[in-house]
Parts: structure tokens; sequence; C-alpha cells
């Protein structure tokens, strides 16, 4: 279980590490030896957990969406929080912000960039697709048209905001995008429900930092179970 949680951690600290230096310098002038310097790894464990520099571009990818929001009763509230999360998140972490700057990256010429939206796209077609068989959406919505198009936008208000005043506005901003997106697709009824405040992300996160320091404290919680020693017969 150590050597486990030890290579999660280090696993991690290399993502922060990549994530600061395609932040800095760009995908395509970032180096491999930069990441390590910045990580303080070695080699081999760099490549035991990344096997080139476009593997460690789509593990920062993934950070967009590594986080496991607490489940609602309506599958659009769960697309608000994913949004709303996505920016405040955007705001107060450097792996989130260096994903979405990958991903907008035009200069990255050698990398694929598509993951990171279509997994972007993937959730919140599912999400809509959820939404719709549940009845909360209206009866001509096309999920994954939806999907792409609300990707699209968010995409564009987070540029902005980040031109205009680094981000500080961005979970206002996209308030405002779900007021004019939401009307159009949501069955009146379902729309009056949710919960599109600017305050929500931080409550959910709050939400999420206690549900992991319960499972933290249970597991420290839990004794270990000594190992049986092998008992080897005579010969």
């Amino acid at each position: 279980m150590a050597r486990q949680e030890r290579a999660i951690r280090t696993r991690r600290t290399i993502l922060e590490a990549a994530a600061a230096v395609f932040d800095e310098r760009g995908y395509t002038s970032a180096t491999i030896g930069e990441i390590l310097d910045r990580a303080g790894v070695t080699k081999g464990a760099l490549y035991f957990h990344f096997g080139s520099k476009e593997e460690l571009a789509v593990g920062v990818f993934e950070e967009q969406l590594a986080i496991a929001l607490p489940p609602q009763s309506s599958k659009l509230q769960e697309l608000v929080d994913s949004g709303l999360v996505m920016a405040r998140r955007l705001r107060s972490e450097p792996l989130v912000r260096a994903s979405v700057g990958l991903a907008l990256d035009q200069g990255a010429m050698d990398l694929d960039r598509t993951p990171a939206f279509r997994m972007w796209i993937d959730q919140n077609t599912q999400l809509l697709a959820e939404a719709k068989a549940h009845g909360e959406l209206l009866q001509h919505v096309d999920v994954a048209e939806t999907a792409e198009l609300l990707v699209g936008s968010f995409s564009g208000v987070q540029l902005l905001s980040q031109l205009r005043c680094q981000r500080q506005d961005l979970e206002r901003r996209v308030v405002v995008l779900f007021e004019h997106f939401l009307p159009s697709i949501t069955v009146p009824a379902v729309l009056a429900r949710l919960d599109i405040s600017v305050d929500r992300a931080e409550r959910l996160l709050e939400q999420v930092r206690t549900e992991e320091g319960r499972a933290v404290a249970v597991q420290a919680s839990v004794p270990s179970v000594p190992a049986v020693p092998s008992v080897s017969s005579g010969a």
C-alpha cells in the first residue's frame, strides 16, 4: 500500500511539473529535461508513468475532469455543477489551467489536442443524454450538438475572462452563460429548480474536501494486518 501511495504521489508531482513547464514554455518548447528538473525525479520514474511528452500532455488533459462531484437528483444540475466547478478550478488550480492552456495552444502543431475536447464533450453528452431520458430536456434538443456547443461556448468565455482579468470573474461569466443557454434546452419545471449561483462551486468543493477528509480518517483508523510468515516444508 505504501508503495502504491508513493507511486500516486510521484505521478502527481510529475504532472504538476509538466503542467508548469507547458504553461510557461508552451508544449513545443518544453523539454523532458526541464520537466525532470522541475519535478525532481529520475528519468526512469518519469518513463515508468509516462512513455512520452505527448502522454504527459494527455495526463494533464485528464486533470480537467479528474474530480468526482456529489451526485444530484437532476442530471442537468450535475451538468451545471461540472461547469461551475471547472470555472472555480481554473482560477485556483495550476494543473487545470495548464490543461486548458494546452488544449487551446495554437502553436502545439505536433500535439493532438482533440482528446482534451473529446473527453469534455463526451462527459457533457452523457449527462445530457441521461437528462433527456429523465425528461429534463425539451424534445427538440440534440444532445451531441448541444454538448459541443456548450464546450465551445465555455472555452470562449474562459478565454475572454483570461484576457480581460486573468479569470477573476470567470464564475460570474459562466453563470451568465448558463442563464442564457439553459432556457433553450430545459423543461421549465426543471429549470426553476436548478441552482446556478456563483458560490455553488465553492460549496461543492468544500463538500468534496470534507468527504475526502472523512475517508482518510477512516482509512487511518483501520489497523494494518500483519503479514503471515511463510512456512517452508521440511526436506
